[in-house]
């Protein structure tokens, strides 16, 4: 199992128009402080799917030297989730796609001319696809309905990421969590900000502990972190390509 984070950026990515911060001066400047908006490129043997479609997704589909995916799962009807499903456009037809019900039926209002062949998945139960194992539970992210996160297995590997969410997650879901190999956490801030919806960068680190982490890596990332090579001394700040092999 191969993951890369195709972006790792908030819903209005760094540089953020109009700033001049270090952060966004960093990422005009090429550093690893430019951050598209999030996507998961899943790869195994058997094919390659999709976490979520960011608004960058022809930009990251081009850097990847992708032609095609074989499905896409999406945690959750937001703007920066979703929208880059129509760059699918005259590229590839009729798309699986995977989610919870209410996740789908929202979308589908901005992307049924696409016509993708829906797939509703229920939360806490396993489903495959390429050889992979992936489970949805249930996360804290308002005013979401039914915000979710994912759980991918192979074999013995186990692999979290949490979606958007607050620390507020359910303990059924924090049960399931346990004992990853790699933690992909949502931490769009700093410590000293506190954002209802969303993880700071402390409390993440805090549920990567509390579900004995192996190993952790923070993204959805906002331009108020430091720029990235600052930051990275003392946080495991995801980046734009970063690649996990399992």
């Amino acid at each position: 199992m191969r993951l890369t984070l195709l972006g790792t950026g908030d819903a209005v990515g760094t540089p953020k128009i109009g700033c001049n911060c270090p952060a966004c001066t960093d990422a005009r400047e090429g550093g690893k402080s430019q951050r598209l908006r999030f996507s998961i490129l899943v790869e195994s043997g058997q094919g390659k799917i999709l976490i979520d479609t960011s608004p960058d997704l022809r930009q990251q589909f081009l850097r990847q030297k992708l032609s095609g995916i074989d499905a896409v799962i999406w945690t959750h009807g937001h703007y920066d989730h979703y929208a880059g499903f129509g760059e699918f456009y005259r590229v590839q037809n009729k798309v699986d796609v995977y989610g919870v019900c209410e996740t789908l039926d929202y979308i589908d209002q901005y992307v049924s001319f696409l016509k993708p062949r829906y797939h509703y998945v229920k939360l806490y139960e396993p489903f495959e696809l390429i050889g992979l194992e992936f489970t949805l539970f249930k996360v804290h992210h308002p005013p979401v309905e039914v915000p979710a996160g994912v759980v991918i297995r192979d074999g013995d590997t186990k692999v979290v990421v949490t979606g958007d969410t607050s620390p507020d997650i359910p303990e059924n879901s924090l049960e399931l969590m346990k004992d990853p190999d790699l933690l992909i956490a949502d931490a769009i801030v700093p410590p000293h900000i506190h954002i209802k919806k969303h993880m700071n960068s402390e409390e993440a680190m805090a549920l990567a502990q509390k579900l004995n982490a192996k190993e952790v890596v923070l993204t959805h990332l906002s331009h108020l972190f430091r720029p990235h090579h600052i930051e990275a001394m003392f946080l495991p700040l995801g980046y734009d390509g970063q690649v996990f092999e399992f």
